[in-house]
């Protein structure tokens, strides 16, 4: 009887610590605050997108403006590491940086402080580094991108219709920041979504060596449509593009956000990542002391890929029509948009495909991604790691010159 009752006490006491400890790790509204590093501010589309997403979370969570302390401009240098110290100095909870390059200053910030939870947009090392407060997020923004494609490639349909051009001169222009495998993923899903509903399509894409430079992006878009390229993309984060755009009467297809405001006769329709069920999520997680993903991939379902109104002053007849059929077809599974049957590689189907995963200093291809007939991209890790040169897309510049 005695042993029962003492391992019954003893029950009892290991409950209570449990609890003990988990109170501990939770946290209540009022002392919780959120820290935000951007590598730009409002005047970048991409930074901009990140704020607006974590201004719609704070009022979803009840956080007051005091709750939520952001740090812009901070450029990928060990200034990143000294804004998230700071911001650890301010009793910040939760710390999510918006950069690629933020990463390693973002880990040793991690390592450094290890009560404190550290998120990263389009990181690549969480699911290596193997700390318990460093996380990677990303979403499957090449749904998005193929869905805006498909709106250009009605465009290019309707141009060739009308007499405006040929077949054989549907050629899109695209604004690429660099050659990382995240920018090579979203305009070849682009330019997949293109091609699916107009077969003839190719695309010329110019690199600026910048995430954000109005005028080198100005200079790129001038150049392909120089280039007779009829409509332009693009993956960089200034208004550059769609200005030169609206300039010269050229269909637009942007990123991070409408630009219809500025551009109503060229501006088609944008996709961009929606931060704020990743924000939410993070911060409720840091709250309730409960585990964050090491890596996070938030989809359509999510509500994290996102659509911007189709402009039907500059898009063609039945683009939303269209872009909902297919949108269905990706939600059930019939649709993925690296088909491998839909882009040969020299003239090649790919039937396997060893990509860059697990990041290291070589960049050594390590795990197989091919599989039931498409490219599985961001299942074994967030970011993307697309890094194929199809067939159809030609390369102006890789030296950003």
């Amino acid at each position: 009887m005695f042993k029962k009752v003492l391992s019954l006490c003893l029950a009892v006491l290991m409950v209570a610590a449990l609890g003990v400890f988990m109170s501990s790790c939770e946290k209540t509204n009022d002392d919780f605050k959120l820290g935000v590093i951007l590598l730009h501010d409002e005047a970048s589309t991409y930074d901009l997108n990140f704020i607006e997403a974590v201004e719609r979370a704070k009022t979803q969570l009840g956080l007051t403006d005091a709750q939520v302390i952001y740090k812009k401009n901070i450029p990928e240098s060990n200034e990143c590491y000294e804004a998230a110290a700071d911001l650890v100095d301010e009793g910040c909870d939760v710390i999510f940086a918006d950069s690629f390059g933020h990463e390693t200053y973002m880990i040793k910030a991690a390592k450094e402080f290890t009560s404190v939870q550290f998120c990263h947009a389009t990181g690549t090392m969480a699911h290596t580094e193997g700390l318990a407060n460093y996380h990677n997020a990303f979403a499957s923004i090449y749904e998005g991108r193929f869905l805006a494609g498909v709106a250009a490639g009605l465009k290019l349909n309707e141009m060739i219709e009308a007499g405006t051009i040929t077949a054989e001169q549907a050629k899109i222009g695209y604004v690429g920041a660099f050659t990382y495998a995240e920018v090579i993923s979203g305009y070849t899903s682009f330019y997949l979504g293109a091609k699916y509903v107009c077969p003839s399509v190719t695309m010329d894409v110019q690199f600026t060596g910048s995430w954000y430079d109005e005028i080198k992006e100005k200079d790129a878009a001038t150049a392909l449509i120089n280039n007779n390229c009829v409509l332009i993309s693009q993956h960089a984060d200034s208004m550059g593009a769609p200005s030169v755009c609206e300039e010269k009467n050229v269909p637009n297809v942007s990123y991070n956000g409408s630009t219809v405001a500025s551009c109503p006769n060229t501006f088609i329709i944008s996709s961009k990542i929606d931060w704020t069920p990743y924000v939410v999520y993070i911060c409720e997680s840091a709250k309730a002391g409960t585990e964050i993903a090491v890596d996070w991939t938030g989809t359509i379902a999510t509500g994290s890929v996102a659509l911007a109104e189709v402009n039907t002053q500059a898009a063609a007849e039945g683009t939303q029509a269209k872009i909902d059929e297919i949108k269905a077809l990706m939600a059930s599974g019939d649709l993925h948009v690296f088909d491998t049957a839909t882009f040969t590689v020299g003239g090649e189907t790919l039937t396997s495909y060893m990509a860059d995963v697990d990041t290291d200093a070589a960049y050594e291809k390590d795990t197989e991604v091919i599989a039931d007939g498409y490219f599985h991209e961001s299942e074994f890790r967030s970011a993307p790691y697309f890094d194929i040169q199809i067939d159809g897309i030609t390369l102006l510049n890789t030296n950003f010159g």
